[in-house]
């Protein structure tokens, strides 16, 4: 008993400092604990608040707090006395190996949080996006689904859209309808001009602010070209788009309106061996 008391004697100093190192690491654990949680939901309230899916958000807000969490345990262990450099080491080399290994995926997932955070686009907008046209039928952390207009289901990894441009045709509520109507040169421009503003003012789907444009966009080879630039809404693009296109080949057929198609004329030539 009294050489536990002589050591603890003698030894209080370094007995307090340890003590002092112990609480601290535990002070620090707890408070870097609250601050991951505190950071983790402060973050999952942003992404909820820009209507992100909840898993998703769930996912992610674990990755921040665990990444959190081990920077405080590795603050904590140092003040014990622990040396993380061995530690920081093994865990920079799994790291890299890890990446190495599955940066294709790491890759999808980047751009799943990209596309995310960002929305680009959203579920149910009409997209053009790597290299496939159509509706966005899920976005997931390493995929996005389209369905393209022939109700093919195509699955496209997230790093493709993101590494390309992306058109989102749903964005706007309105569209400009581009259509180029071919007129042959003995045709009254005048007249096909007007025929068409009517059948424009016809439609009630058309808007009538931006104005419609219809002017002469190219004295082509063969016909004298119109363009024709309607807006409407984005719902009604296609259907406004196919219907114009009819009603202008029905009325210039009936008011004598030629549409011209590609032609070639040949002049034959005689030569003075064939008169003879």
């Amino acid at each position: 008993m009294d050489e536990v008391t002589h050591f603890m004697t003698e030894n209080q100093d370094v007995m307090v400092s340890h003590l002092l190192n112990i609480v601290m690491a535990l002070v620090i654990f707890v408070i870097g604990r609250w601050i991951g949680r505190a950071v983790s939901g402060l973050m999952e309230k942003a992404l909820l608040s820009r209507s992100i899916d909840k898993a998703v958000v769930s996912f992610l807000g674990s990755i921040v707090y665990s990444l959190i969490m081990i920077a405080v345990l590795l603050m904590a262990l140092s003040h014990v006395g622990v040396q993380t450099t061995s530690f920081i080491a093994i865990l920079g080399a799994a790291g890299l190996a890890v990446g190495l290994a599955l940066q294709g995926s790491l890759a999808n997932f980047a751009s799943g949080v990209l596309i995310i955070i960002f929305r680009p686009f959203k579920a149910g907008h009409f997209i053009d996006a790597g290299g496939v046209m159509g509706t966005v039928d899920k976005i997931e952390i390493f995929q996005t689904v389209l369905k393209t207009p022939d109700n093919k289901r195509v699955i496209i990894p997230n790093a493709q859209i993101t590494g390309g441009a992306i058109t989102n045709f749903s964005a706007e509520p309105t569209r400009r309808v581009d259509l180029v109507i071919g007129i042959s040169y003995d045709s009254d421009l005048k007249k096909a001009k007007a025929l068409l503003a009517d059948i424009l003012a016809q439609d009630e789907r058309i808007l009538p602010e931006p104005a419609p444009n219809i002017v002469i966009g190219e004295l082509a080879d063969s016909s004298v070209n119109i363009l024709v630039r309607p807006w409407v809404n984005a719902a009604d693009y296609w259907a406004v788009y196919w219907e114009t296109l009819e009603k202008v080949k029905l009325t210039f057929d009936e008011q004598g309106i030629g549409i011209p198609f590609p032609q070639m004329d040949v002049h034959i030539q005689s030569t003075q061996q064939e008169k003879e």
